[in-house]
Formats: C-alpha cells, structure tokens, sequence
C-alpha cells in the first residue's frame, strides 16, 4: 500500500522544480493560516458542519467552491496536479474515532476516494516552517520599512467560502442573512473600514491592526483592549498606559468562546466605569470580536441576538461570527430569556444551520442534502 505522507524534504525538492504541479491546503484554522503559512497554501478552515458532510460522503469536494468555474479548476487541478496537505504537526493520522472533525483526516480521505494523489505532510507545518523558513509566507507584518501598510494577499478558493446550507443552492428561503458566514480574514462584500468602529460610547469594534494604530487609540481614549485570540501580541503592554485582556480563542468551529463571556464582560464594563474607551479586537474584526460584542449587548442592553446583530451589522457591515459562535449566540440568547415565542420558529430554523456549542453533535441536515 503507498505512503499517505510525504516528508518535508520532498514537499521542499518538488516546490523548488520547474514545474512543481503542486495544489496545496492548509488545514489549520484560519488564524494560524493568517499569521504563517507554507508559500501557495490555500486556506481550507471548513465548519464542523461541513466535515460531518464530508466524513459522510454525501458532499464532494468541490462542492465547496462557491462559482461553477471555481469547481471546474478546482476539479482538473485535483486530477493533474499533486494535492498536499498539512496541519500544524501531525506526524500520523488520528487512530479511528479518535479524532473524527480532523479536516486533515476527512480531506486526505474524501480526495483519495475521488481519485485525487494526494498525500499530507509528515511533521505538519511546525516542521516545514523549522527547515525552510523561506518557503513561508506571513501576514501579520503589514507594513514595510517605510511604514507605508501593505495589501495582504487575497485568500482564493476554499479559503474565500461563502458556504450555503445545501452547498448547490444559495436560494433557500429560511436562510436568514445572519446565518452566512465568512471565514475570518476571507473577502467580505463589504470593505471593512479603516479604523475602530464605535458600537457604544466608548465601546469600539476592530481588528489588529486597530490595537497597534496608537494615534487612533488616543485620539478615541482607549485605554482598555481586549484581545480575542491566543497569540496576537500586545504591542503597548510594557508601557503601562494600556490595560489588556487576552482570551485565547481561534477562530475554529471546535472552540468555545461563551465560556468567557463573563470575564469578557467585567473586562468592557470595568473600561466603561472608568469614562476609558475599550476596543474589542481579533485578527480580522470579523468573527471573535464581534461574537463577544454583539453577546455583551444582548445582556447589557436586553436585546435580542437579532437586534443586537442588526445594530453591529449597521455599523460595520463586513460582520460574519463563524458557524459555531453564531451558535453559542442562540443559546447565550436563551438562558438569557431574551427571544420572544414568536421568534422561536425562525430561531430554529436558524438553529439547523449552526453546529450547536455544547456538544460535538451538529443539528441534522441530512434531510436537505443533494441528491
């Protein structure tokens, strides 16, 4: 039986041929994929939701991408070129059952049985990026030595998804707006705007970028930011005019992030009690951040998940929290009390597109997939 790894001395002899007919994907999560990545990589960070399909075999592929040109390529370049996965330090696959919502895993499976060559790498990206840094791209450093802020390149294919609930229709008629989802750092249909947005007095929105603009955050009075992720740095904490808070969540359908509503909330109001702005950010402003935002005006202001997702939305239109937290959303607005009977028929239509927080378990959507 062949290998189903190839070693990283392999990946680094066929990246430096002529014409290496290489299709790569990274299969961590999209925040790791944004700080680091192996050179050509396409992101494919996919919701638990969507690997359940693919572990099933009842979604091919190349139904994930979103135009029929995009499958076209996607489909020819499997067929002609080598595919290579990675993760960040597999040196074997899980045992059976004991990792099932591995995208690796499911990945390397679901291309082999459609007759793809396809190979993952032994060691993952820890060990390629340890021996050939210079085969790695990375996108945290935006700006070059003139400190002019350069463009990050566009994330393409898998890693752009706009996923629809049966994946070959993006009409369905119960699919609220708020149920669609970008992975955060894809390519929103909105420009995201170039400084912190203002969700409450004193209460501002961001991205990264944002916590390391210190005009930007004088010129609001922000003294306080919390920071959703677990390895973004705090630029300004030894100078001591900044108070931080670090919630180490990425942005993967397997985390939990409602679990530090809490202290996320103490951390915004001690801000608020002190007339200081706080901004909340992740790596893109997108996902994290705005799950965290729109929770702590659901208790504050007793609104419900829709209004309070409308009044973020209005003011930065790019908002899209992953499957998962848009979840964890629904069930913070429960034990909340906040919906009202007549929003439970549309709440659990929404429910079916959502992997639910509290298990490993998705809600079932078998009844709408394709035939």
């Amino acid at each position: 039986m062949e290998t189903l790894n190839k070693s990283t001395e392999w990946l680094y002899s066929a990246m430096e041929s002529v014409n290496p007919r290489l299709l790569i994907l990274d299969c961590r999560s999209r925040e790791l994929y944004e700080s680091s990545h192996i050179e050509g990589a396409v992101s494919v960070a996919i919701p638990g939701l969507i690997l359940r399909r693919l572990r099933k075999g009842s979604l091919p592929v190349h139904f994930l991408m979103t135009s029929p040109e995009e499958k076209e390529n996607f489909s020819r370049q499997c067929r002609t070129h080598t595919v290579i996965l990675y993760d960040e330090s597999s040196v074997t696959l899980p045992e059976q059952g004991e990792e099932e919502e591995s995208v690796l895993a499911i990945l390397l499976e679901r291309l082999q049985k459609e007759g793809c060559r396809t190979y993952y790498i032994k060691g993952g990206f820890n060990k390629f990026q340890t021996e050939y840094p210079q085969f790695c791209e990375t996108s945290l450093d935006t700006s070059d030595t003139s400190g002019s802020p350069q463009q990050t390149a566009p994330v393409l294919g898998l890693g752009g998804l706009r996923i629809s609930s049966d994946f070959s229709d993006d009409s369905d008629p119960d699919r609220d707006s708020m149920s669609g989802i970008e992975s955060e750092g894809g390519s929103p249909h909105s420009q995201p705007p170039s400084f912190p947005v203002q969700i409450l007095p004193h209460l501002y929105l961001g991205c990264a970028k944002d916590a390391e603009n210190v005009d930007i955050l004088a010129k609001l009075g922000i003294r306080y930011i919390l920071n959703v992720t677990p390895n973004l740095p705090k630029p300004f904490e030894k100078e001591g005019e900044f108070h931080y808070k670090q919630i180490p969540i990425s942005d993967h359908w397997s985390q939990n992030l409602s679990q530090f509503f809490p202290e996320a909330f103490d951390f915004i109001d001690e801000a608020l009690s002190q007339n200081c702005g706080v901004l909340v950010h992740c790596l893109a402003g997108i996902s994290r951040s705005v799950t965290v935002t729109v929770a702590y005006l659901m208790q504050k202001l007793s609104l419900s998940l829709n209004d309070a997702y409308d009044l973020v939305k209005r003011k930065k239109a790019n908002i899209s929290p992953n499957f998962n937290f848009m979840g964890q959303l629904l069930d913070f607005e429960k034990s909340l009390g906040l919906n009202s009977p007549c929003d439970n028929q549309r709440l659990a239509r929404q429910h079916a597109f959502f992997t639910t927080p509290t298990s490993d378990s998705v809600f079932d959507l078998d009844s709408q997939d394709p035939t």
